[in-house]
């Protein structure tokens, strides 16, 4: 979310993002409205005002004209603050479709086509024997079960069996200590949140088709339905943000780094028949995010969004998975976003780069959806910028293992790096 006044004083600014954001928001009708609503605003308190004195002027002496003006003001105010009501609900809804800018180097396009590519790392591999994709290679090595999800659990349902469950928890753990090592604090957050906390992070309304809904709620103590709605979450930050929600921080506390560690879900109703075999677009999967909270100033959350980035990089390196990095486009970037960069890991079966990372710079886009601020030294009061991360997404990082590391006897190397957390360093046929 944006501060009212900075649109207005940026109208066509604002108007250029949502262009080259490929969104349909009619800020001219936003600043109607914003007009209205001071100016009904600003009559509800006069007639407050004239209301006032007049009871003071009643309270000394009954007035038979005085009580007639009075009955007529608050009629007056009545039909004022039904107006305010009525604008208000339109105002709020077109404020929480405002996007955020983005940055003056992002790339201008509607989709991922557009996304521009600014970095290689890694060689990629050489088979001289006809290769398997992860499900292939899953079923031979009895690691993995789709046919079986499937009929427990629906479209894009799955097991990870044997070997492969170990090597999924192998990666999320190694990612895991890796972000504790690093100076980033432990949250484990709830994955069942409020409606807040999704319009917050700015998943409501866009994404709201993508969200699961809960639809037994339970109920509260005195045994009546509880009244609010609830959602699964499709990634921790949403969580790691809400922890901060309505809270005033302390410059000196900046920035703050958490990372997350949750089961995610996704209905994925956006993407009907994209990716529709295997691991790479799933209802459910496990995640390691990070989120950097930091001071109001575009050069120091730049540099927090490069640093998150190197973190997957070193992740992939670790892994020596081959990799390329890109800027997104403007319309592949989600309306609260300034910055955002993907990292696409190679994977053999498609023959191609599939994303596995994302790393978004929002400003103070969410922070003011959330009320998230911080005292500054001189006493001042700003919103925070907030940054996040994907560590890891798993088991999509598993078919870049999986398929990067198979042996022309059927066999999967397991990367060096997790094999101490794994205790086997090959996975092969029983």
């Amino acid at each position: 979310m944006l501060d009212i006044k900075f649109i207005r004083e940026n109208r066509d600014l604002i108007k250029d993002a949502v262009k080259n954001k490929f969104m349909d928001v009619d800020i001219d009708r936003l600043l109607e409205l914003d007009e209205k609503r001071r100016d009904l605003i600003q009559g509800t308190e006069s007639l407050k005002a004239e209301q006032n004195k007049l009871s003071k002027a009643l309270a000394e002496k009954k007035d038979e004209a005085n009580l007639l003006k009075s009955r007529e003001l608050k009629d007056r105010f009545r039909e004022l603050e039904k107006d305010l009501v009525s604008i208000e609900r339109e105002y709020d809804a077109l404020m929480a479709l405002v996007p955020n800018i983005p940055s003056a180097d992002t790339p201008i396009g509607p989709d991922d086509a557009a996304n521009k590519e600014i970095a290689k790392w890694g060689e990629l591999p050489k088979f001289d024997f006809e290769i398997k994709d992860h499900i292939e290679l899953g079923k031979d090595l009895d690691i993995i079960d789709t046919e079986t999800g499937v009929k427990v659990s629906g479209f894009r349902g799955y097991y990870l069996k044997n070997q492969g469950a170990i090597l999924h928890w192998a990666v999320l753990w190694y990612c895991w200590q890796k972000m504790i090592a690093s100076g980033f604090n432990p949250l484990i957050g709830p994955t069942l949140v409020k409606d807040f906390v999704l319009f917050g992070s700015g998943h409501f309304p866009f994404g709201k088709e993508e969200v699961y809904q809960i639809g037994n709620q339970g109920k509260l103590a005195s045994n009546e339905e509880a009244g609010e709605s609830l959602y699964l979450t499709g990634t921790s930050e949403p969580s790691l943000l809400a922890y901060f929600s309505g809270k005033i921080l302390k410059e000196e506390e900046l920035p703050i780094k958490v990372c997350g560690f949750s089961q995610c879900y996704r209905s994925e109703a956006g993407s009907y028949g994209k990716d529709a075999r295997g691991l790479y677009r799933l209802h459910e999967f496990t995640k390691v995010e990070q989120v950097v909270l930091c001071r109001n100033d575009l050069v120091e959350s730049d540099k927090w969004l490069a640093e998150m980035l190197k973190v997957s990089e070193s992740v992939l390196q670790d892994l020596k998975l081959p990799y390329r990095v890109v800027q997104n486009a403007s319309g592949d970037m989600g309306a609260g976003k300034y910055k955002m960069y993907d990292i696409e890991t190679w994977m053999p079966s498609r023959e191609n780069f599939g994303e596995t990372h994302s790393d978004s710079n929002l400003t103070d886009w969410q922070a003011r959806r959330l009320n998230i601020r911080y005292k500054g030294t001189n006493g001042e009061i700003k919103f925070v910028h907030a940054l996040n991360n994907t560590v890891v997404a798993s088991p999509r990082i598993l078919i870049a293992i999986l398929e990067n590391y198979q042996q022309k006897d059927g066999s999967i190397l397991v990367p060096k790096v997790l094999q101490k957390y794994t205790a086997f360093k090959k996975i092969s046929k029983k």
